[in-house]
């Protein structure tokens, strides 16, 4: 692959540090957004060869001149890696609407700002890639994460739609599905509302603890996530979607075998409607 200009939000860990650094492996110029200056010293550490610039993706003003000074410094961005965001677990009505509003600016208007920024760069080029990271969690649902399910599934559409209103100026647009892989998602990086129901300790307890308890443990290895992000980027003909994961793979599989049955179940009344 000739050598690309890697732009990725949330590169100190996680799925962001092994996209930069398998991008740097391979003699590509990585330009990751770190949101402090230890953050930024420890990523310089790690991947010397990488460069950096501090940016909360939610300072959504901030965003258009953090990707023209990026551009000024280190050339013109072929590919957006959008993967800031978190976890928050809790039940819904134990969640509080703020909790919920942080969510959806991490992972839905930080995203959104962030290629908005790219968009008019990348059509006027006629060319780039955005590779929007959502979640099997933006395809299926569990109890307990409503609002990450939430804002994965809106990101999920926006890219579809991200999709098609840049193909035709030669923009390709991907949503990146993992499923649970061995980064700080359930750990660290999760926020948890505290238990204030106890009519709620009988369903959500358990998931609560097994999501804790397989933290570290998970199927998925991040560094061949990092692999499969680079043969898609390579790809002359990206998904709109790319599932990550066995679990993933099994997990929207049955969701999309139930949904086709509720659909069945209830089509007379689906048409009934018309006319």
């Amino acid at each position: 692959m000739p050598q690309k200009t890697f732009f990725i939000t949330g590169a100190n860990s996680g799925f962001g540090f092994a996209i930069a650094a398998a991008a740097s492996r391979q003699g590509h110029k990585v330009v990751g957004t770190v949101r402090s200056e230890q953050s930024r010293a420890a990523f310089a550490e790690r991947l010397p060869a990488a460069q950096s610039v501090l940016c909360d993706v939610t300072e959504f003003d901030r965003m258009a001149d953090v990707v023209r000074k990026a551009e000024e410094d280190h050339g013109p961005v072929d590919v957006l890696i959008n993967n800031a965001g978190y976890g928050h677990e809790g039940t819904l009505e134990e969640s509080s609407l703020e909790e919920m509003r942080r969510q959806f600016d991490v992972n839905v208007f930080g995203a959104v700002a962030v290629a908005k920024a790219f968009l008019p760069r990348f059509r006027e080029r006629r060319r780039g890639f955005i590779v929007n990271v959502t979640s099997m969690g933006g395809m299926i649902t569990m109890p307990g994460i409503a609002y990450y399910c939430g804002s994965k599934f809106a990101l999920q559409g926006i890219s579809e739609v991200m999709r098609a209103e840049m193909a035709p100026f030669g923009v390709r647009v991907t949503a990146l599905c993992p499923g649970s892989f061995r980064t700080d998602w359930a750990g660290r990086s999760m926020i948890r509302t505290e238990r204030s129901i106890s009519d709620y300790d009988a369903l959500f307890d358990p998931i609560r603890q097994a999501r804790q308890s397989k933290s570290g443990k998970q199927l998925g290895d991040p560094d061949k996530l990092a692999a499969a992000v680079m043969d898609l980027i390579e790809s002359d003909s990206p998904p709109p979607q790319l599932l990550l994961g066995s679990d993933a793979l099994g997990l929207v599989t049955d969701r999309i075998e139930r949904l086709k049955q509720e659909i069945e179940a209830w089509k007379s009344v689906t048409v009934s409607t018309d006319g």
